[in-house]
């Protein structure tokens, strides 16, 4: 097939031509907008999901909604090495210039500007993120040099604003799994008081599964506040649709089998599909339906490809004690493993471990599913690790 044509989009965070198995989380988020637009309180959204399974995408499918329905959109991705208060200035500083044009901000325009200039003193004193707000700042308000307090204050702020103006502000946030407990517990607290005074104001995020856990270790009633959706691998028939429809829209069909070797291998999960879509596409001949033959023999192209990007990149982040946890992991198999578990293959004691551990779980290669267990953050990432590394051998006790 001509690959200028080539319908699939295997990219990190890029829109699929078909998005399916999302109408749950698509229809959630248009009863959270409309219900927050009359008044009423509604638990906002965490969407949480492994590495490639559309959390991001689904972010933008949001954002293109909500500014559909007339409201203010505000997307950013949190970051390890950022700080989140001034991330968090700079995003309530697009919001308030989204609200309207400063040449006609009112009363309460302005006092959002005065807060956000007040918050800026204590987050980022160089000026940063008022840059264009020339406001006094407003005194008592978000200067107290607590990070909870003084978002909660600026937060409320632009709430008032945007209220008066009829809109609302959608804040979507991408990686929240890096924020810390405290930058957490301030962002969990300043959205819960916009709940209390029924501010068109949200914050839908996404980030690995750990993020409940996250959320409740900041806040307590953080489940209140949040519903925690989980996406994951499509369905074999939404597999089918992803696959089948972006090719068929251009008139190119797929043989059952070929469907069946495709879905069959990548389990369903996004991002392979994509991937997989791409490499059967250029290599499948004109004017004849995608065969069960093409898709057998690009398999091993499609795993090299994986192999070299999406996996490689992640395993290059370890170091050698590191990748030899991680390939123990991958000796007892797909799904969560014990520490103890791990640390047997590896001939050591869970305690000597403990650090190793604690640092994958830190760069996001792993996460905890429980006390004393854990899984890849990859989908399929131990396949990778028993193809391409080799077990080390156990280390004796000592």
């Amino acid at each position: 097939m001509d690959p200028r044509t080539n319908p699939y989009t295997p990219n990190a965070g890029a829109p699929p031509p078909a998005l399916v198995g999302r109408d749950a989380e698509l229809e959630g988020f248009e009863i959270l907008l409309e219900r927050l637009r009359r008044g009423y309180a509604e638990q906002s959204m965490l969407i949480t999901g492994l590495r490639g399974v559309g959390k991001t995408v689904l972010l933008g499918a949001f954002e293109s909604r909500a500014r559909a329905s007339g409201w203010i959109t505000v997307p950013a991705e949190i970051t390890k090495n950022e700080a989140f208060g001034p991330r968090m200035g700079s995003m309530v500083r697009r919001a308030l210039f989204q609200v309207a044009p400063k040449s006609s901000w009112t009363d309460k325009l302005r006092r959002a500007a005065g807060a956000l200039k007040s918050f800026s003193i204590t987050v980022a004193p160089d000026g940063s993120i008022t840059a264009g707000v020339d406001i006094e700042p407003l005194e008592g308000t978000a200067d107290s040099g607590n990070l909870s307090d003084d978002l909660t204050d600026l937060l409320v702020a632009l709430g008032d604003a945007a209220q008066e103006r009829e809109t609302g502000i959608a804040f979507l946030v991408d990686e929240v799994q890096f924020l810390r407990v405290n930058e957490f517990e301030a962002l969990i607290a300043g959205l819960h008081r916009t709940v209390q005074r029924q501010l068109p104001i949200t914050l839908v995020g996404a980030g690995l599964p750990q993020l409940p856990r996250l959320a409740g270790e900041a806040k307590s009633y953080a489940e209140r506040l949040f519903k925690f959706p989980r996406i994951g691998q499509l369905s074999p028939p939404q597999a089918e649709a992803a696959l089948a429809e972006p090719a068929a829209q251009l008139g190119v069909s797929y043989t059952p089998g070929a469907i069946d070797v495709i879905v069959d291998y990548t389990e369903g999960y996004p991002y392979f599909i994509q991937e997989y879509g791409k490499i059967v596409w250029d290599l499948a001949p004109e004017d004849e339906p995608i065969s069960q033959r093409v898709a057998q023999e690009a398999q091993r192209t499609v795993e090299a490809k994986l192999d070299e990007s999406f996996f490689r990149v992640r395993a290059e982040r370890t170091t050698e004690l590191e990748l030899h946890y991680l390939r123990a992991m991958a000796e007892l198999g797909p799904g969560e493993q014990t520490a103890g578990d791990v640390a047997a293959v590896m001939g050591r004691r869970t305690e000597q471990l403990g650090p190793t551990r604690a640092r994958l779980i830190d760069k996001g290669l792993i996460y905890t599913t429980g006390h004393g267990r854990g899984d890849f953050t990859v989908p399929q990432f131990d396949r990778y690790l028993r193809r391409n590394h080799d077990l080390a051998p156990p280390t004796p006790r000592r």
